[in-house]
């Protein structure tokens, strides 16, 4: 049993080598990635998950679903994946079913979790949701999607709470950290050893472990016992009213009041700079859906200041009605004579960049070091787009849109030629890109029929086969 995820399949491969066994007619393209990496267990169920691209090797990843309570899995070594010891993309967990609480399985809906990325979720931007359920003994490849991160940058996705909120840097090293309550209402939120967290939130780039104390519990005065689930060790009483949210950090020997986080309320999406362009002003034009978007030429100026993770960001937002439009950011002196080439952007994400007065690099928040030095931008490489064409049509021809209309207005570009890889005859697409990230759609040439889109980050070779109903990856 097999799922295949076509952004997956594609971000895992970036910087790998792909390795394919004899590709014939009759074969698929097996990859190193997909090959399994632990050993089948008789007794259980062994998954084995195909990391997004941008996963570290020291990632602390979970499982979650209904089978194990979601939430109640973070943090739960029961939980926790392995990683690979040969391989950087894959990491495994076996699953004993009888484990699996109130008759769930996995058919109900699984996803991952990373302790430092967040919650998986899918190229469309919602929650991951995979329902494979395989039997016990069992290998069963999952591909993943997107960390939460790719959307919503350091900070994540805002978490609508219930009532105030008890907001904890877990720094214990216990294998579980319970909240219990008494004051004005004993047993707040349940008896001894008290609640388990409500969820984790990254606030100006900190993670936070968080209890909701309950939107009817606000004034309350209570006495606050951290303590290890129960299991012997506890902190003494630390006194608070509920009438505001409060941020602790908690250790192995006690309990310390931290200052509110500087958390940066936005209009819709950001685009965050590192502004090293050494200009008096920076403005921002855009075009795109919509001609000067937030303002006309030179464009609009800075919203304000946020600095996450130690890096000062200047930062616009776009709007919330602005979400999902496809724009180019042009940014300039203020209209002063000098602006910069356009960077395509889709807004329906946060995004971080470095402008120089030479240009505009894409940066990543969770390890940018602003050290004075400027990354070099990714080169731009030639791959191609090979097919297996069964369409039938008298022509094809590719069409994509995405960061641009990368093969040409409607009805897109027609084949570069032909090639013979191990006796299948493909047609093939060559381009030349820095990868960018598109929607591919074949067509017969612009008379009417065309597939469903099918979306690609253009920075290597692709095998496909296309029918007149869709695409599918060899």
């Amino acid at each position: 049993m097999k799922t295949r995820n076509i952004y997956s399949l594609i971000v895992v491969l970036l910087g790998a080598l792909s390795v394919m066994t004899s590709c014939s007619k009759d074969e698929d393209i097996i990859f190193d990635h997909e090959r399994q990496q632990f050993e089948t267990r008789a007794d259980r169920i062994l998954l084995e998950f195909i990391a997004p691209y941008g996963t570290a090797a020291d990632e602390e990843i979970y499982i979650m679903g209904a089978f194990n309570g979601d939430s109640a899995s973070m943090g739960n070594e029961q939980w926790k994946l392995m990683k690979a010891p040969n391989n950087d993309f894959k990491w495994g967990i076996y699953l004993d079913p009888s484990s699996f609480v109130n008759g769930k399985t996995l058919a109900d809906g699984f996803r991952f979790y990373s302790a430092t990325q967040g919650m998986e979720y899918t190229v469309k931007g919602e929650m991951a949701n995979h329902t494979d359920n395989p039997g016990v003994g069992t290998f069963t490849n999952v591909w993943g999607e997107r960390w939460e991160s790719y959307y919503w940058g350091a900070d994540g996705p805002v978490i609508e709470h219930d009532g105030y909120v008890v907001y904890v840097i877990d720094e214990t090293g216990w294998d579980e950290l319970t909240l219990y309550m008494w004051g004005d209402v004993n047993n707040l939120n349940g008896d001894w050893p008290g609640m388990k967290p409500t969820g984790k939130q990254t606030i100006g780039g900190i993670q936070y472990t968080y209890f909701d104390m309950g939107e009817e519990n606000t004034n309350l005065n209570e006495n606050l016992i951290f303590n290890n689930g129960g299991n012997g060790i506890q902190h003494p009483d630390f006194a608070y009213t509920i009438d505001h949210d409060i941020y602790l950090r908690v250790t192995a020997s006690g309990v310390e009041e931290l200052e509110e986080p500087d958390a940066v309320p936005h209009d819709g999406y950001a685009v965050f700079v590192v502004d090293k362009t050494g200009w008096d002003e920076l403005a921002l034009y855009m075009w795109g859906d919509v001609n000067d978007l937030n303002g006309g030429w030179p464009g609009m100026l800075p919203t304000g200041e946020q600095t996450i993770k130690g890096v000062t960001y200047t930062y616009f937002d776009m709007g919330e009605a602005n979400t999902g439009l496809n724009e180019n950011l042009i940014f300039n002196n203020n209209g002063n004579g000098t602006q910069l080439a356009d960077f395509a952007y889709t807004i329906d994400h946060d995004v971080y960049l470095e402008v120089t007065s030479s240009g505009v690099t894409e940066i990543d928040p969770n390890n940018y070091s602003d050290d004075g030095d400027t990354p070099e931008p990714i080169p731009a490489e030639t791959h191609y787009i090979y097919v297996d064409n069964q369409t039938g049509w008298d022509a094809i021809a590719l069409y994509a849109w995405g960061d641009k209309e990368f093969f040409g207005d409607w009805p897109g570009a027609l084949p570069t030629g032909n090639k013979t890889v191990d006796g299948v005859n493909y047609t093939y697409w060559e381009f030349t890109s820095a990868g960018e990230t598109e929607h591919l759609i074949f067509n017969n040439n612009g008379f009417g029929i065309q597939t469903p889109d099918f979306d690609v980050v253009l920075d290597r070779d692709y095998y496909l086969t296309v029918t007149a109903e869709g695409v599918t990856p060899k």
